[in-house]
């Protein structure tokens, strides 16, 4: 079962690694960036692609090396550490975006559903 959790969180995180790609059109940042000063605008951009790596490395030991994130003592504190890098997602959508508007809300959901992939991988071994 654990394999099935794993690879369904591989194609999650690989999936945001296209969201966040796509930054620039969804939230023309061309234009929008514009506004901030040079090095805002430098952190914002980088932050966004070294984000999508860490989306990359997610999916990759996901997929590559299930048996590894179940059975060892490394891939089993990384499976945890993923679950708890979408919890805090979770967590910091409601507190910088609120849960006003039912977009915020779906986005808590879907962040609260990478946290559990991971962590039913921990507790259903």
């Amino acid at each position: 079962m654990s394999d099935v959790l794993l690879l369904i969180g591989a194609i999650y995180n690989l999936a945001f690694i296209v969201f966040h790609l796509l930054f620039w059109r969804i939230f023309d940042w061309r234009n929008d960036l514009v506004s901030l000063t040079a090095t805002n605008r430098a952190i914002m951009q980088v932050l966004n692609l070294s984000l999508s790596f860490a989306f990359i490395i997610f999916g990759t030991l996901s997929f590559l090396f299930p048996q590894q994130m179940v059975e060892t003592k490394l891939g089993r504190a990384l499976t945890g550490m993923i679950a708890a890098f979408w919890l805090l997602r979770a967590f910091e959508q409601i507190v910088f975006f609120k849960l006003k508007h039912w977009l915020s809300q779906l986005f808590t959901l879907v962040f609260l559903v990478g946290a559990g992939l991971y962590g039913l991988i921990l507790v259903g071994r």
